[in-house]
């Protein structure tokens, strides 16, 4: 099975403990969700797009990213969830892959929002220390910093899955 086939690949990035093991010091954090927190908000259906290897990628993972976002009345988040899956959109672009990459955004509970890029290469990222006339190198620094260090990678057969996880708080939910 290639990586570019997605109907195999689960494209709805089912969340269970065995799709998406974490591995290493980025281990999400999972939040149970309570009987009134179901009850008050319906889940929210996931959204999942495939797009190229190709810069304007980028700009249309932003775009898929705040659409979801608006609807899912998370305004708040926008800014931050727009700047990391520009982050590991960038990342994903840069493998050099010829496949298709796949970008999702998910609620596994009510207080968390989910971001997944799967990409086509078994190379991991690596979070480095950027020099201070460093031009790159800062990115996966800023997802760790505005995810509170809720981030990881899932190592596929022919790819992995990086995810971030950002927390939804009460005024967000509460719209």
């Amino acid at each position: 099975m290639r990586f570019g086939q997605e109907a195999r690949l689960r494209p709805d990035f089912t969340e269970s403990p065995r799709t998406f093991p974490t591995f290493g010091p980025h281990r999400a954090r999972a939040t149970a969700r309570t009987g009134a927190e179901a009850k008050a908000r319906p889940p929210a259906e996931p959204a999942t797009v495939c797009l190229p290897y190709q810069p304007q990628s980028v700009r249309a993972a932003r775009h898929f990213v705040t659409a979801k976002l608006l609807e899912w009345r998370l305004d708040e988040l926008v800014d931050d969830a727009t700047l990391i899956v520009s982050e590991l959109v960038t990342n994903a672009a840069k493998t050099g892959c010829q496949t298709r990459m796949i970008v999702a955004v998910r609620r596994p509970s009510a207080r968390i929002l989910r971001i997944l890029v799967g990409d086509g290469s078994r190379s991991m990222p690596v979070m480095i220390q950027a020099g201070r006339d460093a031009t790159s190198g800062r990115g996966l620094a800023m997802v760790h910093r505005l995810t509170r260090g809720r981030w990881g990678v899932t190592p596929l057969p022919h790819g992995k899955i990086v995810h971030a996880d950002l927390s939804i708080t009460d005024s967000s939910s509460a719209r």
